[in-house]
């Protein structure tokens, strides 16, 4: 209960400082910075090396590609057709395509599974929507952001993106069974605990509510495909193809219904893509998707 409390405290806040002249309302801009370059690495530096492989972990890790690359075809495509702008196009993709698998995700599959569906959770997460969105989530940023980037110039902003360089680096961890002293992983912790509150407020001082905004049939349709599309190809491919009922697929399921991934929505603001959108998509996704994650939850009862 405590973390639901947080995430619309710090929404909230953000709201209410908007309207305070003396307050920096760009200030977003560098919590962003924040959140993307210190947050982020600590979160994947905990986390990444205490993880135990196995094949029955692909399932969880390859949602959070499937979910993003659903987004890539599916808003690509379209918007092209109906000729949408670039940065359109890259705010739906990076905004719909990733779901919240840990600042929601966490608490809720704690909440409904216990804290064993933590292990399952952590897996869609990090080497999942995570490494996504270090990886694929930058290069759309790129792409859309300016339409003619070269590819040499992309790869080299996934290379040095610091999520992914400490990624790549807690893999190397894994692999050689190295975890950090307890003093360091405690401050890591501590770190990576500043996600929700300073990416939330961030949100908050980006969110508006314009009634006669061009935005809100996007974000219908953004919604639409985050809440109710992704977790329902999840479902037929996992459960009706490929004939998977365990409780880990019911975790699953219920993490690629979670609202839009707020890293995913910082760094489509970072890029100039469409900001107004991408904290829409978050300041109303995550009421919204309280209502279809109950529902949601009652069909994969039923697995």
């Amino acid at each position: 209960m405590n973390n639901f409390i947080l995430i619309f405290f710090f929404l909230a806040l953000g709201l209410i400082l908007q309207h305070i002249k003396q307050f920096p309302t760009h200030i977003y801009k560098l919590l962003n910075k924040i959140v993307i370059y210190i947050c982020l690495p600590a979160i994947t530096l905990y986390h990444i090396p205490k993880i135990k492989w196995s094949n029955e972990l692909l399932f969880p890790i390859a949602s959070g590609w499937i979910s993003f690359l659903l987004a890539f075809v599916f808003f690509h495509f379209l918007g092209r057709r109906l000729g949408w702008s670039n940065k359109l196009i890259g705010c739906l993709i990076l905004t719909a395509g990733l779901s919240n698998s840990s600042f929601l995700g966490y608490p809720i599959i704690e909440a409904l599974f216990g804290k064993k569906g933590l292990e399952t959770a952590i897996l869609v997460d990090q080497p999942g929507t995570f490494v996504v969105v270090s990886t694929l989530g930058v290069f759309v940023a790129a792409f859309y952001s300016k339409g003619n980037a070269d590819g040499f110039s992309i790869f080299k902003k996934i290379i040095f993106f610091p999520p992914f360089i400490t990624f790549v680096v807690a893999c190397s961890m894994n692999i050689f069974k190295y975890d950090l002293n307890l003093n360091l992983q405690a401050i890591l912790l501590k770190i990576g605990s500043l996600v929700t509150p300073l990416a939330l407020l961030s949100v908050g001082l980006q969110l508006t509510f314009d009634r006669k905004s061009q935005h809100w049939r996007f974000l219908r349709l953004g919604l639409f495909f985050r809440l109710i599309v992704t977790p329902s190809v999840i479902f037929v491919l996992y459960v009706l193809v490929f004939n998977q009922h365990s409780e880990a697929i019911k975790i699953t399921i219920m993490e690629m219904a979670m609202a839009p991934m707020i890293t995913g929505a910082i760094l489509a603001s970072t890029y100039g893509l469409k900001p107004k959108l991408s904290s829409m998509m978050i300041g109303f996704g995550i009421p919204i998707s309280f209502i279809t994650l109950a529902i949601w939850y009652f069909v994969v009862s039923f697995i």
